[in-house]
């Protein structure tokens, strides 16, 4: 990795290949096929990626769930004075206790310590409150909210899908359905794990009937997703720390794959880092894989010694960022860097609602 630059990882994307929407329907789209061993590249559409597979092949999918972390609030007491209320906007990143979270406030310079945020449903009734106990750069907080019976509940009332900034138009109610997979299940994702957006349960149910086993593992999907790299040298990379979850039935079909040397397959970045954690934890430990819970920071870039992962399917990544460096690492810089040009050549739709590369 040393001597390696962020800007190593640019490539040229015109705007108008930014999709904007998801597919008329859910499987739609197409898929870039990438031989990992030769580089070899072939225009297909994500309808054959179950051909693609083999009996006693793993496919590990992130079962976290999108939940609507945009949330406007009102600034309504300000070191116990009364001053003219503003809306804000924020967004959550993360749980970090009991009623307490990280989020990006935005316009972020005049919110300070001792704050109390009003989070107003549709009729204008408070919903939520908010205590800002933090500052940190960049507009983050940290927030402790007043408790409430069910705080999912209350976001999936008065909470916006936190549609990613290069999606330029406000989330609409059909992004409810369509930002989230059809297997999600623990909510606690602010940015979906996209690769997944793809599968629908007529596909599901294929691969199951041809011997592909399923693992579900969770990774909930955190600030690190939007924040760029501010960093030149990819050995100064920091990333977010992103919690996961391992459960028994995930660990033993991972373990007897690797026992009988089936090939495992990742459904997105958000799949390969948590399944490269667990593999890293487990030989520093002597041990197969466990069901455990934990947060992982790890950085994958060209270099990285991958344990568990043989293939990927991923949707193509933004320049410079730590997810293409991520698919560099599994697939060599210059190939990808290659298939990324050709899929711009092919105009094949980018990022979050855009089109799909199998790398196998």
């Amino acid at each position: 990795m040393s001597g390696l630059r962020v800007d190593d990882f640019d490539f040229d994307l015109p705007s108008e290949l930014i999709a904007q929407q998801p597919p008329a329907e859910r499987g739609l789209s197409r898929m870039l096929v990438m031989d990992r061993a030769s580089g070899d590249l072939r225009d297909a559409s994500f309808k054959e990626f179950s051909a693609l597979l083999k009996p006693g092949d793993v496919l590990v999918l992130n079962d976290s769930r999108v939940i609507p972390a945009r949330l406007y609030a009102r600034r309504t007491l300000i070191r116990d004075r009364q001053e003219p209320t503003g809306l804000v906007e924020v967004l959550l990143t993360e749980p970090v206790g009991d009623n307490v979270w990280r989020a990006l406030v935005k316009p972020g310079k005049k919110v300070g310590i001792g704050e109390l945020l009003a989070f107003p449903d549709l009729s204008g009734a408070t919903s939520l409150e908010a205590e800002v106990l933090e500052r940190g750069p960049f507009g983050e907080r940290l927030l402790r909210f007043s408790p409430v019976d069910d705080f999912f509940a209350t976001l999936d009332r008065i909470g916006h899908m936190p549609l990613p900034p290069y999606i330029r138009r406000d989330d609409e109610e059909a992004d409810r359905e369509r930002y989230q997979t059809v297997f999600s299940r623990e909510p606690g994702s602010v940015a979906a794990p996209t690769a997944g957006l793809h599968f629908t349960p007529a596909m599901l149910e294929t691969l199951v009937a041809n011997g592909i086993y399923i693992a579900g593992i969770t990774l909930h999907v955190g600030l690190g997703t939007f924040a760029p790299l501010r960093v030149t040298k990819l050995d100064d990379v920091r990333l977010h720390r992103e919690h996961y979850r391992v459960s028994e039935d995930a660990a033993q079909i991972l373990n007897r794959a690797i026992r009988e040397g089936r090939r495992i397959v990742a459904v997105g970045t958000t799949v390969v880092r948590t399944l490269e954690t667990i593999a890293v934890t487990a030989q520093a430990a002597g041990s197969e894989l466990k069901p455990h819970s934990g947060i992982t920071e790890i950085f994958i870039s060209p270099g990285f010694e991958f344990r568990l992962v043989d293939g990927l399917l991923t949707n193509f990544h933004l320049p410079q960022s730590s997810l293409l460096m991520l698919v560099s690492a599994f697939a060599g810089s210059e190939p990808v860097l290659t298939a990324y040009r050709h899929a711009v050549q092919q105009k094949y739709r980018f990022f979050s609602y855009g089109d799909c590369m199998f790398v196998c």
